[in-house]
């Protein structure tokens, strides 16, 4: 029977079935454990079209970069398995998608394949998992995903007319989710080239790999979208693409339509792991970044300029006198770091770097992170409404220090009660006289609810630095802080505010009626 009303139940159960989920963000990722067959559909009788055979295909650039493309298969102890284990969105999941999904036993503690309970224990039997990968070199250089490759005690590579080979980690980037490895003995390999520009927003791409350890496939798609941020790192900016990537499709490359690399697979968004339409894939100018640095030293060393920024909002640009909210705000210079020596200050606003634009905070560290450390930048900074330039020599990035300070419980007089100032709703002490604050600035030891200063995030124990370009160190201080913005006819203040997070701007504006 043909007719929609007498389609038999067995297949709307599965159409019913392939339209439940629920939307949540899981690596591309390896497939673990042995491959259980899915279950498949009789195929429909065959259509045809009059229109004639390769008047719009893909074959001739997929039969040239498919040699390139491999399987990996890695093995590990069973109790280290991360990434590959029932928890299938492993540590690259920002912590709101996280809880989104415990809401809906898609979290930690029960997988997409099954609860945690059914893992094997450590000392079972090796877990095997598959991801992909592609050559980049004749003698045998191939790049993949950190996420696949992360533990492994032994790497195999599959190519695409079967030979397999042993495989040896050259290193391991986390932070952008990249791994280099190199075949035992390789030569004359087919390869392919990572691209030289980045694409376009709508251009056709092709994605190769390995998914659910089926071995090469092919989808199409487009570009969807430049710049992502999926909260997975710091250097988070990935190219959107809507060609079909599951599980296991990790660590292969997207093709442009020349056949040049313009990006390798990391992610996917999905209630299961199975595809939706939305993917991620790092731009290969990050790839070459760090392949060349995993392939010369087998680690990274990023560039580091010694500055704490922000980004700044349209309250922070009107505090500073910017036309409009764009580039990183200092909030705070590392003393004895490359951005003190060169004379940057608290409150500069960096807009460009060698000419590029900054778009905000994040743009800036994943550019100077790109930098290899003793490599001279020029940046474009505006100080005090007036456009200077800066050279930085960049040092290499330290471990991360967290700074963390005492909350004080002293109470004084109030900020903000000189007439027509604006309230700030926050009970102020200087630091010298509270235990644990230091001698700097002056500390916040009530904060009024509904304030505009809990409206801005500040808090009790927070250390008021500056109000303005002037630096305080007592109740009075702010409020005359204050008073002098006014007068100037300024509509925002900034204050310097320094927390256990760190240190950063507020910006108040100067007409606020707000509680206090």
């Amino acid at each position: 029977m043909t007719s929609s009303d007498n389609t038999p139940s067995v297949t709307k159960r599965r159409r019913n079935a392939l339209l439940a989920g629920v939307f949540g963000l899981a690596l591309a990722g390896v497939v673990a454990g042995q491959l259980t067959p899915a279950l498949t559909t009789p195929a429909l009788a065959q259509i045809t079209t009059s229109q004639p055979a390769g008047a719009f295909s893909f074959a001739d650039i997929v039969e040239k970069v498919s040699p390139s493309v491999v399987s990996v298969k890695v093995k590990k102890d069973a109790e280290d398995v991360t990434a590959m284990g029932d928890d299938e969105m492993g540590e690259n999941v920002p912590p709101q998608i996280r809880e989104f999904l415990k809401r809906f036993g898609l979290g930690e503690g029960r997988g997409p394949m099954g609860p945690r309970g059914q893992r094997p224990h450590r000392g079972e039997r090796p877990v095997v998992g598959q991801g992909s990968g592609f050559i980049i070199s004749a003698d045998g250089y191939v790049v993949t995903n950190n996420h696949v490759v992360d533990g492994a005690d032994e790497v195999d590579v599959t190519t695409t007319d079967g030979k397999e080979y042993q495989a040896k980690v050259i290193g391991t980037d986390p932070r952008t989710d990249v791994a280099l490895l190199k075949i035992e003995g390789a030569k004359d390999l087919p390869w392919v080239k990572l691209a030289d520009s980045a694409p376009r927003v709508g251009d056709w791409v092709i994605a190769v790999g390995n998914p659910f350890g089926l071995g090469g496939t092919v989808t199409a798609g487009i570009v969807s979208a430049r710049g992502r941020d999926i909260g997975s790192g710091p250097y988070d900016d990935f190219i959107q693409i809507d060609a079909p990537i599951n599980r296991g499709n990790s660590g292969g490359p997207t093709f442009s339509l020349n056949g040049e690399v313009i990006g390798m697979n990391t992610a996917i968004v999905s209630p299961s792991g199975g595809n939706v339409g939305i993917a991620f894939a790092i731009p290969s100018e990050t790839v070459r970044t760090v392949v060349d640095q995993l392939r010369s030293s087998g680690s990274v060393a990023r560039g580091y300029i010694g500055v704490q920024i922000q980004p700044v909002t349209d309250d922070l640009a009107s505090g500073l006198g910017l036309k409009a909210a764009e580039g990183a705000l200092v909030a705070q210079v590392q003393p004895n770091t490359p951005g003190a020596k060169a004379g940057l200050k608290a409150g500069d606003v960096i807009v460009k770097m060698n000419d590029e634009a900054i778009k905000d905070a994040r743009d800036l560290t994943r550019k100077v992170g790109m930098q290899k450390p003793g490599t001279k930048v020029e940046l474009s900074v505006i100080r005090d409404t007036k456009p200077i330039a800066v050279s930085v020599v960049l040092d290499q990035l330290p471990k991360d220090v967290t700074a963390r300070a005492e909350t004080p419980d002293q109470q004084d007089d109030s900020a903000g009660s000189a007439k027509d100032l604006p309230r700030l709703g926050l009970q102020l002490a200087p630091a010298g006289s509270v235990d644990g604050a230091g001698k700097e600035g002056v500390v916040v030891t009530g904060v009024v609810p509904g304030g505009a200063g809990e409206q801005r995030g500040i808090k009790t124990g927070d250390v008021i630095l500056k109000v303005g370009d002037k630096v305080v160190t007592s109740p009075k201080d702010v409020r005359d802080g204050l008073a002098a913005a006014k007068a100037g006819d300024r509509k925002a203040v900034l204050l310097q505010v320094k927390s256990k997070e760190g240190v950063r701007f507020v910006a108040i504006t100067l007409d606020d009626k707000a509680k206090g």
